[in-house]
């Protein structure tokens, strides 16, 4: 999907560019361009907050055992990813709640300095050169340790 993006912007910029010189002149990226980007990635977190794996807060606490009210607080408390739900309430990924990824998840925002959900979201869902291109999330499933994930994230965020 990221290389039909970049394939589809790269299209958009030479379809953009009427004068070669000027666009040569100016390094900066055009309002289009821009517009593009802004787009592309409204649409990218539109899907992704419409994927199978996402779980309402009400799912996400009948999955935990837990009540919807407790599902909030953990968002608040950075203990689960939230992704605010264009519509109401959160979309939580269901992978989330696999016991080696759970624990993981508030000292992965702490790791990372943030406090945004979808930080962390991206960090879990990327691939990354030091896990032999596998996601970390991928990596927790094949028995990668906690502390190697963490200082992943600790390098990404600082």
């Amino acid at each position: 999907m990221l290389v039909n993006s970049i394939t589809g912007l790269s299209a958009l910029y030479k379809a953009d560019t009427k004068d070669e010189t000027a666009a040569k002149a100016d390094s900066y990226a055009t309002a289009a361009q821009s517009a593009a980007v802004l787009r592309s990635g409204a649409e990218f977190r539109r899907n992704r907050i419409a994927a199978t794996d996402m779980l309402t807060t009400e799912e996400a606490a009948e999955l935990a055992g837990v009540s919807r009210v407790t599902i909030n607080a953990w968002i608040k408390q950075n203990r689960c990813i939230g992704i605010a739900n264009l519509r109401r309430g959160f979309k939580l990924p269901k992978w989330q709640f696999e016991p080696q990824v759970f624990d993981l998840i508030q000292a992965l925002f702490e790791a990372l300095g943030t406090t945004d959900s979808w930080s962390v979201l991206a960090f879990l869902e990327n691939s990354q050169e030091a896990l032999d291109r596998r996601t970390p999330l991928v990596a927790l499933e094949q028995g990668e340790s906690a502390e190697r994930i963490l200082q992943l994230a600790m390098a990404e965020g600082h």
